[in-house]
Formats: C-alpha cells, structure tokens, sequence
C-alpha cells in the first residue's frame, strides 16, 4: 500500500494508477458489452437500454461530470494551502447544493420522460418507446449516487489519492454486470439492466468513502450560499456546464437520427463508440486527470515554463499510445468486433455495421484523446469560455453531418460525421491555445508526429501481410481462428512499432532501451 501511496504523488505515477485500473475497467466493460450484446443482439431491447441514458447523462454529464471537478479542484487546492476547516465548509456547501439542483433535475425528468422519449426516438415502435421510458425513469436514481460520487472523486483527485477513484468504474460495470446476469433472469426482465445501473452507482459511489474519511472530511447539513468560493466554482461551471450540455445534445440528436435509419442502429452506435473508448479512456482521459492538478498548480504559483513542458510532453505520451491504437482498429476492426461482441443473439449483419462504424470512428482517435487534455489545460488556467465556443461550433457540424450522412450511408455515417467533428474540435483548440494562451513545443511535437505515424505505417503494413498469411493456415469461421489471427498480427505489429520506436529513442520506451544497454554491457564486462 505503501508503493501506491508514493507512485500517486507524481503525475506519471497517478497516470500508471488511473490507466492500470482503466484498463481493469474497460476490459470489464468489454465483457459487459459482450453479455449486452450476446444476450439481446442489435436489437429493440438494446436500442431502448442506450437510448434510457440520454436523459439521466443530460442531467449529471452536463452539471457535474467534468464542470465540477474542473472547477472545484483549482479553487479547493487554493483554499486548503491556507484553512483547511474553511476548505471543508466549501466542500460540504457545494455538495448540498448540488445534491439539491439534482434531486429537482430529477423529479421533473421523471414527468417528463415520456413526452421527451416520444420526440428523441420517434422512429422507435410504441413498445421500444414505452420500455425506454420505463428504462429511463429507474436509471435517474443513479445520477444522485454519481453526484455524490463525483464530489468525492474531486476531493481525492485534489489530494492525488487516485486509488478509490480509479476503482469506482470497475465497480459500476460489475453492477451493470450483474444486472444482465442476474436481474433480467428474475420478474424484472429487461428492466433488470436499467437496475444494475443503479447498483453500479450505488457502488461507484460506496468505493470512494473510506478514501474520503481518511483526509479529514466530515459531511455537515449546511448551505452557505453567499461564500465567495462556492460563487466562483460556479461562475467557472457555468460555461463548461454549457459546453457539456452540448455534448449530450449531440448524443440526443445521433439517438433521434439513429432511431430513424434502422432497428439496431443506436446500440450498434454505442457498442462501437465503447471500444473506440477504449484506449481513449485508458490513454487519453487517464493523462488529462493526472495532469490537471499539476498544470492547475503550476498555474497558480506562475510556472509557465513548467506548464507549457509538462502540457506539450503530455500530447506526445497521448499520440504515441493511441495512434497505433488507430491502426489496429483500422486493419482489425472486423475481428475486433466479432472477438468481442460477436456471440449469442448478435448476428453477422450486426457485425458488419458495428466493424463498419468502428472504422470510421478510429479515424479520429488521436483527436478523442487530445480533447480532454487541451480542455483540462484550458481550465487550468480557468478559461471555460473558449473549449464551449469551440464545442459549439464543433456540434454544429456534427449536426449537420449526421442528418447529411446518416440517411445516406446508414449509421456508420453518424461515426463519420462524429470524427469530422471531433477532427475540428481538436485543430482548433490546439490552434487558439497555442496562440492565445501559451506557446507549446511545435518543433517537439511535430518531430514525434512524423516519427509515430512512419512508425504506425510500418506496423500497418506488418499487420496486413500478417493477418492474410495466419488467415490461410487457420479456420476463420471459429473463434479460436479469428482469435490466433488477430493476437498474432498485434504481437507482429507491435513488435515492429516497439523496435522502430527503440530506434528513433522515444522518451516512452528511452528507459527500456537503456535498460537493455546497461545489460548488454555488464554482460560484456563479465566475458571479460
């Protein structure tokens, strides 16, 4: 425990913590995909299941996922380095307040749900619109245990206590889990998997308390409405809440066009959104919540310097991890699917759509990577403004491309259209951060994006002659042949992406290549 407690105080080390536990997460994500996807297929159940969170995610992606602890980790560290108690006072207000925002957010949702189910799926038939009502009113009691849960992660997140906080998804996808093992069994039927949601939260939130009793923190039942902190964490949400309620209006308008192009087309959708997340999540959103509070810090105390070299280190760590992760969905997006997903009720002609969809989400991994990272940076130095003006621009075109795209080529459009979006999100914010904030190391950056990408077009190439030559000496029509083929055409293609980046000496691999050397020397030494 000791080795954990060191490895969380610095920004490498919380990154190994998240990632490490990331990937238990998504691996058991995958696994609840898997049993999502073989015990319903790509079908009206499914597409009621992801369309239920569009109204419960509204609510606590767009008031608290993101804009809270964005805004609350600057403002807290700042308070506790003077008064610890008054730091507390903060904590406890700005939960009260936002448990009681919620709880109102709630209980008109639950009125409402029907008529808005009826507008956002109108192409689903009256029994998938009436389950989605039935799905969505169970899972808002989730989104008071995520509140709580989310406060709590923010107070560890300040104190680089990332254990907890790390555990917390494993947890909801057990729940999740359980409720399509178990739940569905029993009289619940298909509204066994909106109640393992709220098991799932119920336990994302129950992981992080003993964490949160170990710094100090006592919850008190008071509101102090008039501190000026709590008015400044809300001035500071207020536009980043903006910016995610767009977010969750451009999954609301992909829900609309989906429900209208085919029976399957949402959970077809999501699935491949869910492991183009994958590495987004283990990569991406593992370094951007690492690194927030020391860019956060280092704004504070006036380190320039400092924050543009730990920003723009963190861009190059992000590309060299999630471009090869773009060329194996590319060249493997088909085994990939029917490795994962493809079981049980989920047929070939869903496989097809969702490999189809994965691809053309991949063409913008790199940049669903780098978005958190730059809009975390941009709250460092608590600028809101500019990621929402962006974002907004960004679900313009998004809209625009899925009504444009979707009729026309099916929801693999939808992916298109969401990574030309995401293409533009990202130039520009690279673009206006660069020029109007604080310069990043172009010259450092852009050497390790020739180097990644020639070394990616390397491992493609690899991939490619590989998964031909294994298809021919194996049985592709079972899953252990798809199996041996796709394992070994990773291990061939990473092999040459590892080697080339040996070659060029990147800082990722740099200490296994001095490893090597100082062993090869001492070997040397003893021939002697």
């Amino acid at each position: 425990m000791s080795k954990i407690v060191r490895l969380q105080s610095t920004v490498a080390g919380g990154a190994i913590i998240i990632a490490l536990f990331s990937i238990f997460s998504r691996l058991i994500g995958l696994l609840r995909d898997r049993l999502l996807s073989a015990s319903f297929g790509a079908g009206q159940v499914l597409d009621s299941y992801y369309a239920a969170f569009r109204l419960p995610d509204l609510v606590f992606n767009t008031l608290i996922l993101g804009a809270f602890s964005s805004a609350f980790i600057p403002i807290f560290l700042e308070y506790f380095s003077r008064d610890k108690k008054e730091a507390w006072r903060i904590t406890n207000s700005i939960l009260n307040l936002l448990s009681l925002i919620i709880l109102f957010f709630i209980v008109i949702l639950f009125i409402v749900s029907p008529m808005a189910v009826e507008i956002m799926v109108s192409g689903f038939s009256e029994a998938a619109k009436s389950l989605t009502v039935s799905l969505t009113r169970i899972m808002l009691v989730s989104v008071m245990f995520f509140t709580f849960s989310n406060v709590i992660g923010s107070v560890l997140n300040s104190f680089r206590r990332f254990l907890a906080y790390s555990l917390a998804p494993v947890m909801y996808n057990l729940g999740i889990i359980f409720g399509v093992l178990f739940l569905t069994k029993t009289s619940l039927g298909p509204k066994g998997l909106a109640w393992g949601v709220v098991l799932g939260s119920f336990l994302h939130f129950l992981i992080q308390i003993p964490s949160l009793w170990r710094t100090g923190y006592k919850w008190k039942p008071f509101l102090e409405l008039t501190h000026p902190a709590l008015k400044r964490i809300i001035k500071l949400m207020l536009p980043r809440c903006f910016a995610l309620a767009i977010n969750q209006f451009n999954f609301i308008v992909v829900t609309f066009v989906a429900s209208t192009i085919t029976i399957g087309a949402v959970a077809i959708y999501n699935l491949a959104f869910n492991l183009v997340n994958f590495p987004v999540g283990i990569f991406g959103i593992s370094l951007a919540v690492s690194i927030f509070p020391l860019l956060s810090q280092n704004f504070v105390e006036g380190r320039r310097d400092a924050f543009g070299k730990d920003f723009s280190k963190t861009i190059r760590q992000i590309l060299y991890l999630v471009i090869p992760f773009t060329v194996l969905f590319i060249a493997l997006r088909a085994q990939v699917v029917r490795l994962i997903l493809g079981s049980g009720n989920f047929s070939w002609r869903d496989t097809v759509l969702t490999a189809q969809t994965l691809g053309w989400f991949s063409l913008s991994l790199f940049a669903q990577s780098l978005i958190p990272v730059f809009a975390r940076a941009f709250y460092a130095v608590q600028d809101t403004r500019t990621p929402v003006k962006i974002a907004l621009f960004s679900f313009l075109i998004n809209i625009v491309g899925c009504v444009v795209l979707g009729p026309l080529i099916g929801v693999a459009g939808l992916a298109a259209s969401f990574s030309l979006a995401s293409l533009i999100n990202f130039v520009l914010l690279y673009f206006v951060f660069h020029k109007k904030v604080m310069p990043l190391e172009n010259g450092k950056i852009g050497k390790a994006v020739l180097k990644i990408v020639g070394n990616s077009l390397l491992m493609a190439v690899a991939i490619q002659l590989a998964k031909y030559q294994i298809a021919s000496l194996v049985n592709m029509q079972t899953f252990a042949g798809v199996l041996i083929q796709t394992v070994l055409a990773v291990v061939i293609g990473g092999s040459f992406y590892f080697t080339a980046s040996l070659f060029w000496r990147f800082e990722e691999v740099n200490f296994i290549r001095e490893f090597i050397s100082r062993k090869l020397k001492s070997m040397r030494a003893k021939n002697k």
